[in-house]
Protein backbone atom coordinates (compact mmCIF):
# COMPACT_ATOMS: atom_id res chain seq x y z
CA UNK A 1 0.00 0.00 0.00
CA UNK A 2 2.85 2.31 0.67
CA UNK A 3 4.67 2.03 -2.49
CA UNK A 4 1.69 1.73 -4.17
CA UNK A 5 0.74 5.62 -2.43
CA UNK A 6 4.18 6.85 -3.22
CA UNK A 7 3.53 5.76 -6.73
CA UNK A 8 0.24 7.95 -7.34
CA UNK A 9 2.13 10.81 -5.45
CA UNK A 10 4.85 10.81 -7.98
CA UNK A 11 2.19 10.51 -10.73
CA UNK A 12 0.44 13.28 -9.16
CA UNK A 13 3.79 15.59 -8.54
CA UNK A 14 4.44 14.92 -12.21
CA UNK A 15 0.97 15.57 -13.74
CA UNK A 16 1.69 18.63 -11.90
CA UNK A 17 5.03 19.54 -13.01
CA UNK A 18 3.55 19.26 -16.47
CA UNK A 19 0.55 21.46 -16.26
CA UNK A 20 2.92 24.04 -14.46
CA UNK A 21 5.43 23.73 -17.46
CA UNK A 22 2.39 23.72 -20.27
CA UNK A 23 1.29 26.60 -18.85
CA UNK A 24 5.00 28.50 -18.31
CA UNK A 25 5.14 27.35 -22.54
CA UNK A 26 2.06 29.06 -23.36
CA UNK A 27 2.70 31.95 -21.20
CA UNK A 28 6.54 32.23 -23.40
CA UNK A 29 4.35 31.36 -26.85
CA UNK A 30 1.96 34.16 -25.84
CA UNK A 31 4.61 35.93 -24.70
CA UNK A 32 6.71 35.83 -28.04
CA UNK A 33 3.22 36.14 -30.31
CA UNK A 34 2.71 39.62 -28.75
CA UNK A 35 6.21 40.49 -28.94
CA UNK A 36 5.87 39.45 -32.86
CA UNK A 37 2.62 41.32 -33.12
CA UNK A 38 4.44 44.52 -31.96
CA UNK A 39 7.27 44.40 -33.74
CA UNK A 40 5.09 43.99 -36.90
CA UNK A 41 3.24 46.49 -35.73
CA UNK A 42 5.75 49.36 -35.72
CA UNK A 43 7.01 48.14 -38.94
CA UNK A 44 3.72 48.56 -40.58
CA UNK A 45 3.26 52.14 -38.12
CA UNK A 46 7.19 53.23 -39.44
CA UNK A 47 6.14 52.40 -42.99
CA UNK A 48 2.95 54.23 -42.79
CA UNK A 49 5.07 57.02 -41.35
CA UNK A 50 7.25 57.08 -44.46
CA UNK A 51 4.19 56.90 -46.63
CA UNK A 52 3.36 59.99 -45.16
CA UNK A 53 6.09 62.04 -44.75
CA UNK A 54 6.81 61.01 -48.84
CA UNK A 55 3.20 62.81 -49.19
CA UNK A 56 4.09 65.56 -47.39
CA UNK A 57 7.72 65.78 -49.36
CA UNK A 58 6.03 65.86 -52.25
CA UNK A 59 3.82 68.65 -51.38
CA UNK A 60 6.77 70.36 -50.77
CA UNK A 61 8.85 70.01 -53.93
CA UNK A 62 9.34 72.99 -55.89
CA UNK A 63 9.92 73.33 -59.48
CA UNK A 64 12.80 74.97 -61.09
CA UNK A 65 15.72 77.08 -59.30
CA UNK A 66 14.93 77.38 -55.36
CA UNK A 67 17.26 80.09 -53.55
CA UNK A 68 19.44 78.68 -50.59
CA UNK A 69 21.37 80.64 -48.25
CA UNK A 70 25.14 78.84 -47.21
CA UNK A 71 24.47 78.48 -43.59
CA UNK A 72 28.16 76.57 -42.70
CA UNK A 73 31.10 75.36 -44.54
CA UNK A 74 33.57 72.65 -43.10
CA UNK A 75 36.87 71.31 -44.42
CA UNK A 76 36.40 67.24 -44.20
CA UNK A 77 39.47 65.90 -45.26
CA UNK A 78 42.84 67.17 -47.93
CA UNK A 79 40.74 69.16 -50.72
CA UNK A 80 37.24 67.76 -49.47
CA UNK A 81 34.54 70.36 -48.23
CA UNK A 82 30.97 70.14 -46.72
CA UNK A 83 28.99 72.86 -47.72
CA UNK A 84 25.41 73.49 -45.38
CA UNK A 85 22.63 75.04 -47.28
CA UNK A 86 19.58 76.02 -45.84
CA UNK A 87 16.46 77.55 -47.89
CA UNK A 88 16.49 81.23 -48.04
CA UNK A 89 12.78 81.52 -48.47
CA UNK A 90 12.52 80.04 -44.92
CA UNK A 91 10.10 77.01 -46.10
CA UNK A 92 10.60 73.49 -45.41
CA UNK A 93 12.55 71.69 -46.42
CA UNK A 94 11.14 68.29 -48.57
CA UNK A 95 12.39 65.28 -47.51
CA UNK A 96 14.54 63.04 -50.02
CA UNK A 97 15.64 59.70 -50.30
CA UNK A 98 19.12 58.92 -49.14
CA UNK A 99 21.55 58.45 -51.98
CA UNK A 100 19.57 61.32 -54.14
CA UNK A 101 21.20 64.30 -55.90
CA UNK A 102 20.82 68.59 -56.03
CA UNK A 103 21.45 70.59 -59.34
CA UNK A 104 23.33 73.63 -59.01
CA UNK A 105 23.27 76.81 -61.13
CA UNK A 106 26.32 79.14 -61.26
CA UNK A 107 26.42 82.25 -63.23
CA UNK A 108 30.23 82.13 -64.15
CA UNK A 109 32.18 84.66 -66.31
CA UNK A 110 32.81 83.23 -69.95
CA UNK A 111 35.91 85.66 -70.36
CA UNK A 112 36.66 84.15 -74.05
CA UNK A 113 33.00 85.34 -75.06
CA UNK A 114 33.03 88.33 -72.98
CA UNK A 115 30.01 87.16 -71.10
CA UNK A 116 28.76 85.30 -68.29
CA UNK A 117 27.49 81.75 -69.11
CA UNK A 118 25.05 79.68 -66.42
CA UNK A 119 27.13 76.21 -65.54
CA UNK A 120 25.06 73.31 -63.65
CA UNK A 121 26.31 71.14 -61.50
CA UNK A 122 25.12 68.18 -59.50
CA UNK A 123 26.22 67.31 -56.36
CA UNK A 124 24.87 64.05 -53.66
CA UNK A 125 23.67 65.25 -51.05
CA UNK A 126 25.41 63.70 -48.15
CA UNK A 127 23.75 63.40 -44.64
CA UNK A 128 20.34 61.71 -44.17
CA UNK A 129 17.63 63.23 -44.68
CA UNK A 130 16.97 66.51 -42.89
CA UNK A 131 14.28 69.19 -41.83
CA UNK A 132 16.69 71.66 -41.49
CA UNK A 133 19.46 71.39 -44.03
CA UNK A 134 20.82 69.84 -47.40
CA UNK A 135 24.41 69.18 -47.16
CA UNK A 136 26.87 68.24 -50.11
CA UNK A 137 30.51 67.45 -50.02
CA UNK A 138 32.55 68.54 -52.55
CA UNK A 139 36.29 67.77 -53.59
CA UNK A 140 38.34 69.92 -55.38
CA UNK A 141 39.10 68.53 -58.69
CA UNK A 142 42.56 69.14 -60.25
CA UNK A 143 43.76 68.66 -63.76
CA UNK A 144 43.34 65.00 -64.49
CA UNK A 145 46.72 63.68 -65.05
CA UNK A 146 47.73 63.09 -68.94
CA UNK A 147 44.67 65.24 -70.28
CA UNK A 148 44.22 68.39 -71.56
CA UNK A 149 40.80 68.69 -69.51
CA UNK A 150 40.98 71.93 -67.33
CA UNK A 151 40.69 71.16 -63.66
CA UNK A 152 37.20 71.22 -62.33
CA UNK A 153 35.42 75.47 -62.50
CA UNK A 154 33.19 74.46 -60.05
CA UNK A 155 34.61 72.14 -57.75
CA UNK A 156 37.49 74.85 -57.51
CA UNK A 157 34.63 77.72 -57.48
CA UNK A 158 33.11 76.20 -54.20
CA UNK A 159 36.28 75.73 -52.51
CA UNK A 160 37.89 79.09 -53.03
CA UNK A 161 34.81 81.45 -53.57
CA UNK A 162 31.51 79.88 -51.56
CA UNK A 163 31.36 81.18 -48.32
CA UNK A 164 29.00 81.67 -45.62
CA UNK A 165 26.07 84.04 -46.68
CA UNK A 166 26.12 83.52 -50.13
CA UNK A 167 23.04 82.63 -52.37
CA UNK A 168 23.01 79.53 -54.55
CA UNK A 169 20.49 78.51 -56.56
CA UNK A 170 19.43 74.43 -56.29
CA UNK A 171 16.97 72.43 -57.92
CA UNK A 172 14.68 69.95 -55.99
CA UNK A 173 16.35 66.75 -54.61
CA UNK A 174 16.04 63.49 -57.64
CA UNK A 175 17.81 60.48 -58.41
CA UNK A 176 17.27 57.02 -58.81
CA UNK A 177 20.44 55.94 -57.01
CA UNK A 178 18.67 55.92 -53.63
CA UNK A 179 17.22 53.69 -51.25
CA UNK A 180 13.81 53.73 -49.15
CA UNK A 181 15.05 53.69 -45.08
CA UNK A 182 11.88 51.83 -44.30
CA UNK A 183 12.87 48.94 -47.04
CA UNK A 184 15.03 46.77 -44.06
CA UNK A 185 17.07 44.60 -46.25
CA UNK A 186 20.77 44.07 -45.65
CA UNK A 187 23.08 46.50 -48.12
CA UNK A 188 26.56 46.57 -49.20
CA UNK A 189 27.52 50.47 -49.88
CA UNK A 190 30.46 50.81 -51.67
CA UNK A 191 32.14 54.40 -51.83
CA UNK A 192 35.43 55.37 -53.69
CA UNK A 193 37.12 58.69 -53.15
CA UNK A 194 34.05 61.63 -52.50
CA UNK A 195 32.04 58.73 -54.26
CA UNK A 196 31.49 58.34 -50.48
CA UNK A 197 29.01 60.83 -50.58
CA UNK A 198 25.92 58.70 -51.23
CA UNK A 199 26.60 55.67 -49.82
CA UNK A 200 26.97 58.17 -46.36
CA UNK A 201 24.19 59.89 -46.88
CA UNK A 202 22.40 55.92 -47.03
CA UNK A 203 23.75 54.66 -44.26
CA UNK A 204 23.18 57.78 -42.23
CA UNK A 205 19.19 57.28 -42.94
CA UNK A 206 19.51 52.97 -42.41
CA UNK A 207 20.84 53.97 -38.56
CA UNK A 208 18.68 56.99 -37.70
CA UNK A 209 15.93 55.09 -38.44
CA UNK A 210 16.80 52.83 -35.51
CA UNK A 211 16.72 49.67 -38.11
CA UNK A 212 19.07 46.38 -37.47
CA UNK A 213 19.77 45.65 -40.78
CA UNK A 214 23.28 44.76 -41.25
CA UNK A 215 25.19 47.05 -43.85
CA UNK A 216 28.72 46.20 -44.94
CA UNK A 217 30.53 49.77 -45.56
CA UNK A 218 33.35 49.95 -47.65
CA UNK A 219 35.55 52.72 -48.46
CA UNK A 220 38.29 53.00 -50.52
CA UNK A 221 40.79 56.09 -50.63
CA UNK A 222 44.18 57.11 -51.20
CA UNK A 223 45.64 57.27 -47.49
CA UNK A 224 44.98 59.24 -44.35
CA UNK A 225 45.33 62.73 -45.63
CA UNK A 226 42.23 62.38 -48.02
CA UNK A 227 40.12 59.98 -45.68
CA UNK A 228 36.97 62.42 -45.34
CA UNK A 229 34.47 61.55 -42.55
CA UNK A 230 36.90 59.76 -40.70
CA UNK A 231 35.72 60.28 -36.71
CA UNK A 232 32.09 59.80 -38.13
CA UNK A 233 32.32 56.65 -39.79
CA UNK A 234 34.46 55.61 -36.57
CA UNK A 235 31.49 56.82 -34.44
CA UNK A 236 29.13 54.45 -36.54
CA UNK A 237 31.58 51.62 -36.58
CA UNK A 238 31.50 51.86 -32.79
CA UNK A 239 27.70 52.62 -31.64
CA UNK A 240 26.17 50.13 -33.82
CA UNK A 241 26.30 46.50 -34.23
CA UNK A 242 24.91 46.18 -37.44
CA UNK A 243 27.51 48.90 -38.85
CA UNK A 244 30.81 46.96 -40.37
CA UNK A 245 33.32 49.05 -41.61
CA UNK A 246 35.88 48.34 -44.02
CA UNK A 247 38.70 51.14 -45.10
CA UNK A 248 41.14 50.74 -47.63
CA UNK A 249 43.86 53.06 -48.41
CA UNK A 250 45.47 52.14 -51.85
CA UNK A 251 48.83 54.32 -51.06
CA UNK A 252 49.17 54.00 -46.90
CA UNK A 253 51.95 57.13 -45.45
CA UNK A 254 53.73 56.57 -42.69
CA UNK A 255 51.76 58.00 -40.45
CA UNK A 256 48.87 55.59 -40.99
CA UNK A 257 48.34 53.29 -39.19
CA UNK A 258 46.78 49.54 -40.36
CA UNK A 259 44.06 48.48 -37.57
CA UNK A 260 43.36 51.80 -36.74
CA UNK A 261 43.08 54.17 -39.82
CA UNK A 262 42.54 51.15 -42.14
CA UNK A 263 41.70 47.82 -42.74
CA UNK A 264 43.37 46.70 -46.17
CA UNK A 265 45.91 48.28 -48.68
CA UNK A 266 45.58 48.48 -52.05
CA UNK A 267 41.95 49.09 -53.99
CA UNK A 268 38.59 47.64 -53.48
CA UNK A 269 38.16 44.82 -55.32
CA UNK A 270 35.75 41.69 -55.52
CA UNK A 271 37.90 39.13 -53.66
CA UNK A 272 37.72 42.16 -50.49
CA UNK A 273 33.90 41.69 -51.17
CA UNK A 274 33.22 38.13 -51.36
CA UNK A 275 36.11 37.44 -48.57
CA UNK A 276 33.96 40.04 -46.20
CA UNK A 277 30.24 39.64 -47.45
CA UNK A 278 29.97 36.06 -48.07
CA UNK A 279 26.52 36.10 -49.74
CA UNK A 280 25.34 37.14 -52.56
CA UNK A 281 21.48 37.85 -52.26
CA UNK A 282 21.88 41.53 -51.06
CA UNK A 283 22.09 45.20 -52.39
CA UNK A 284 24.83 46.80 -54.04
CA UNK A 285 25.39 50.36 -53.80
CA UNK A 286 28.84 51.31 -56.18
CA UNK A 287 30.06 55.00 -56.37
CA UNK A 288 32.96 56.04 -57.34
CA UNK A 289 35.83 55.67 -60.44
CA UNK A 290 34.89 54.89 -63.10
CA UNK A 291 37.74 51.91 -63.43
CA UNK A 292 36.46 50.60 -59.73
CA UNK A 293 32.89 50.64 -60.34
CA UNK A 294 33.51 48.55 -64.27
CA UNK A 295 36.05 46.04 -62.64
CA UNK A 296 33.23 45.58 -58.96
CA UNK A 297 30.27 45.36 -61.40
CA UNK A 298 32.13 42.73 -63.76
CA UNK A 299 33.30 40.94 -60.97
CA UNK A 300 29.32 41.21 -58.79
CA UNK A 301 28.10 39.36 -61.65
CA UNK A 302 30.79 36.55 -62.48
CA UNK A 303 29.94 35.88 -58.44
CA UNK A 304 26.64 35.35 -59.30
CA UNK A 305 24.77 39.18 -58.26
CA UNK A 306 21.44 39.76 -60.63
CA UNK A 307 21.79 42.94 -62.40
CA UNK A 308 18.62 43.84 -60.39
CA UNK A 309 20.80 44.35 -57.57
CA UNK A 310 23.69 45.78 -58.49
CA UNK A 311 22.98 50.11 -58.52
CA UNK A 312 25.55 52.57 -58.69
CA UNK A 313 26.02 56.18 -59.72
CA UNK A 314 27.89 57.79 -62.39
CA UNK A 315 30.40 60.72 -61.47
CA UNK A 316 31.92 63.16 -63.81
CA UNK A 317 33.36 63.36 -67.26
CA UNK A 318 35.96 60.90 -66.72
CA UNK A 319 33.40 57.93 -66.32
CA UNK A 320 31.88 58.64 -70.11
CA UNK A 321 35.15 58.38 -71.40
CA UNK A 322 35.97 55.32 -69.50
CA UNK A 323 33.18 53.22 -70.25
CA UNK A 324 32.97 49.57 -70.33
CA UNK A 325 32.77 47.93 -73.33
CA UNK A 326 29.76 46.33 -72.60
CA UNK A 327 28.05 49.25 -71.53
CA UNK A 328 28.22 50.51 -75.03
CA UNK A 329 24.97 50.38 -77.19
CA UNK A 330 25.92 47.97 -80.12
CA UNK A 331 25.90 51.03 -83.05
CA UNK A 332 28.37 52.73 -80.52
CA UNK A 333 31.35 50.28 -80.50
CA UNK A 334 31.85 50.41 -83.83
CA UNK A 335 31.38 54.20 -84.56
CA UNK A 336 33.19 55.48 -81.81
CA UNK A 337 36.15 56.27 -83.18
CA UNK A 338 35.13 57.52 -87.10
CA UNK A 339 36.13 60.75 -87.78
CA UNK A 340 32.41 61.34 -90.26
CA UNK A 341 32.26 65.12 -90.44
CA UNK A 342 28.49 66.53 -89.90
CA UNK A 343 27.14 69.84 -89.96
CA UNK A 344 25.44 70.70 -86.54
CA UNK A 345 23.16 73.71 -86.76
CA UNK A 346 22.25 75.19 -83.53
CA UNK A 347 18.71 76.97 -84.55
CA UNK A 348 18.67 79.15 -81.37
CA UNK A 349 21.54 80.36 -81.30
CA UNK A 350 22.38 81.09 -85.74
CA UNK A 351 25.71 79.13 -85.43
CA UNK A 352 26.50 76.06 -87.74
CA UNK A 353 29.29 74.42 -86.52
CA UNK A 354 30.90 71.34 -88.13
CA UNK A 355 31.55 67.82 -85.78
CA UNK A 356 34.55 66.03 -87.15
CA UNK A 357 34.88 63.04 -84.23
CA UNK A 358 37.50 65.09 -82.35
CA UNK A 359 34.62 66.27 -79.57
CA UNK A 360 33.68 63.65 -77.04
CA UNK A 361 30.05 64.64 -77.05
CA UNK A 362 27.60 67.03 -78.46
CA UNK A 363 28.17 69.46 -74.92
CA UNK A 364 31.59 69.80 -75.14
CA UNK A 365 30.99 70.94 -79.48
CA UNK A 366 28.41 73.89 -78.24
CA UNK A 367 30.24 75.02 -75.55
CA UNK A 368 33.74 74.88 -77.25
CA UNK A 369 31.44 77.61 -79.73
CA UNK A 370 29.98 79.61 -76.74
CA UNK A 371 26.49 78.18 -77.30
CA UNK A 372 25.27 77.77 -73.63
CA UNK A 373 23.33 74.23 -72.70
CA UNK A 374 22.90 73.73 -68.83
CA UNK A 375 24.96 70.37 -67.91
CA UNK A 376 25.63 68.37 -64.85
CA UNK A 377 26.80 65.21 -64.28
CA UNK A 378 28.28 64.55 -67.64
CA UNK A 379 27.35 61.20 -67.66
CA UNK A 380 23.78 60.88 -68.57
CA UNK A 381 22.15 60.57 -65.28
CA UNK A 382 20.59 64.34 -64.44
CA UNK A 383 19.03 65.16 -67.32
CA UNK A 384 20.41 68.91 -67.37
CA UNK A 385 21.67 68.57 -70.68
CA UNK A 386 18.24 67.81 -72.71
CA UNK A 387 17.75 69.66 -75.90
CA UNK A 388 15.29 68.52 -78.92
CA UNK A 389 16.83 67.37 -82.01
CA UNK A 390 14.66 68.92 -84.86
CA UNK A 391 16.14 66.94 -87.43
CA UNK A 392 18.78 64.30 -87.61
CA UNK A 393 19.85 61.37 -85.80
CA UNK A 394 21.87 61.09 -82.66
CA UNK A 395 23.70 57.90 -81.30
CA UNK A 396 24.68 57.81 -77.41
CA UNK A 397 28.27 56.61 -75.73
CA UNK A 398 26.63 55.11 -72.80
CA UNK A 399 23.27 53.73 -72.04
CA UNK A 400 21.22 56.47 -69.81
CA UNK A 401 18.68 55.42 -67.35
CA UNK A 402 16.53 58.66 -67.73
CA UNK A 403 13.69 59.00 -69.52
CA UNK A 404 13.89 61.58 -71.74
CA UNK A 405 11.37 62.95 -74.45
CA UNK A 406 10.80 61.21 -77.82
CA UNK A 407 13.14 63.42 -80.36
CA UNK A 408 15.62 64.76 -77.30
CA UNK A 409 18.94 63.22 -76.73
CA UNK A 410 21.26 64.07 -73.68
CA UNK A 411 24.06 66.48 -75.21
CA UNK A 412 26.72 64.92 -72.68
CA UNK A 413 26.31 61.65 -74.01
CA UNK A 414 25.51 61.97 -77.37
CA UNK A 415 27.10 62.26 -80.78
CA UNK A 416 26.02 62.87 -84.05
CA UNK A 417 24.92 60.20 -86.86
CA UNK A 418 23.76 62.67 -89.59
CA UNK A 419 23.41 66.17 -90.15
CA UNK A 420 21.63 68.10 -87.44
CA UNK A 421 19.08 70.42 -86.21
CA UNK A 422 19.31 71.24 -82.43
CA UNK A 423 17.30 73.46 -81.14
CA UNK A 424 19.42 75.32 -79.22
Amino acid sequence: MQILGLILIVLVAVRVLQSIFFAWQSHINARRHVQLSLKMLNEQILSVQAQRKQIESLQMHWNGYRKFRVSKKVNEANNICSVYLVPHDGKPLPRYLPGQFVTFRFQMPDLQHDQARSVVRCYSLSDAPREQYYRITVKRVPTPTGTQHPPGVISNYIHDHVKIGDLLDLQAPRGDFALDPADCKPVVLIGGGVGLTPVLSIANAILEAGSDTDIWFFYGVRCGEDHAMRDHLLRLDQEYENFHLHVSYSCPSSNDQYGRDYHASGHIDIELIKKTVKVTNLDFYICGPAPMMDSLVSGLREWGVSDHHIHREAFGRATISNVSHSQKKPDQQTNLNQKTTFSIQFNRTNKNLTWDGTHSCLLDLALEAGINIDSGCRAGSCGSCEIAVKSGKVGTRIESGLSIDKGSCLACISYPKSELILDA
